[in-house]
């Protein structure tokens, strides 16, 4: 997630040479990534889906990101 960053909100994956966007609400990939990348992040966006939201409005107003565990 960018601090200077667009609507909708959204953060971003990388994956080997794949980059992608990932809405949060939505779950919608913009770009390519392996289905098997594609399933852990998606995953562990809806585990976290509140916390991001909480960073995406924190990254909006200029301000520190908190940490969000990694899926395991």
């Amino acid at each position: 997630m960018f601090w200077r960053e667009h609507e909708p909100p959204h953060f971003h994956a990388a994956y080997g040479e794949y980059e992608v966007a990932i809405e949060i609400e939505t779950g919608e990939i913009h770009g390519e990534f392996p289905a098997r990348a594609a399933r852990f992040v998606l995953e562990w966006r809806d585990l976290h889906k509140r916390e991001l939201l909480e960073n995406w409005h924190l990254a909006r107003m200029g301000k520190h990101l908190e940490p969000i565990t990694p899926l395991e």
